[in-house]
């Protein structure tokens, strides 16, 4: 009689055990579901997110194909420039080299992007490095990048303050030949932010960590001084 009732105990244990089991793998399995359905939601939505930010801008007149930067020149030799109007270095390299591009650019041997990107908004109390940016696309619109860019580097705020508002970045525009009414209608209704963002983003993706940095045919230039450059477009021509 107990051995009887011992298999039927042993007989219980082991329905108990394979029902746990069971309960177990069951449970396993709704939660790889959930998982897999949140990612794939997940990859759903960034898709969706991505083609919108891609689709959401509109470069300035005089941007180069991907809408990364603005152009100048039309020389063999490609110069990528990536700068940040709130940076300290790019005011100094604009000083410095800056004659030595225009120069290439006036002589046909480079064909420049500017790329005007907004790594330094954590520097300022109202996104300067943003506001500046699209302000410069407001400039390219208009046909003056280059000589916005070198206004906004001569009147550089320091970094961890408001930066130049928008009053002083249209009186600039203005200075720098541009249409006070029109620029300031630009200005006003945010019309290359999402481009600024995309500037931004694709730099990022590109790996330029910080600025400037300069590129000659795709390769950085370390030595960035006017015979750095000079040297780089050389070599790069030959």
């Amino acid at each position: 009689m107990s051995s009887r009732k011992g298999r039927k105990d042993t007989a219980r244990m082991v329905r108990e055990q394979l029902a746990r089991e069971q309960r177990r793998k069951r449970t396993l399995w709704i939660s790889v579901g959930a998982v897999a359905v949140l990612v794939i939601a997940g990859l759903i939505g960034w898709s969706v997110y991505s083609s919108q930010r891609s689709d959401d801008f509109t470069p300035p007149t005089g941007s180069n194909e991907a809408g990364t930067g603005v152009v100048a020149g039309s020389g063999p030799v490609t110069v990528d420039i990536y700068e940040d109007f709130l940076c300290p270095a790019c005011k100094q390299f604009k000083q410095t080299s800056g004659p030595t591009i225009d120069q290439l650019i006036s002589e046909g041997k480079v064909r420049v992007v500017y790329h005007p990107v907004a790594y330094l908004n954590r520097f300022s109390t109202t996104q300067y490095s943003t506001r500046s940016s699209a302000a410069s696309g407001c400039a390219a619109e208009g046909g003056r990048y280059r000589e916005y860019a070198k206004a906004l580097f001569e009147q550089q705020p320091p970094e961890g303050g408001a930066g130049l508002n928008d009053e002083k970045l249209v009186d600039i525009a203005a200075g720098a030949g541009l249409d006070r009414d029109g620029f300031a209608s630009c200005l006003r209704e945010g019309t290359f932010k999402p481009w600024t963002e995309h500037v931004t983003e694709e730099a990022s993706k590109a790996n330029i960590s910080g600025t400037p940095t300069i590129l000659v045919d795709g390769k950085e230039v370390a030595d960035r001084s006017p015979e750095g450059i000079k040297a780089a477009v050389e070599a790069a021509g030959r």
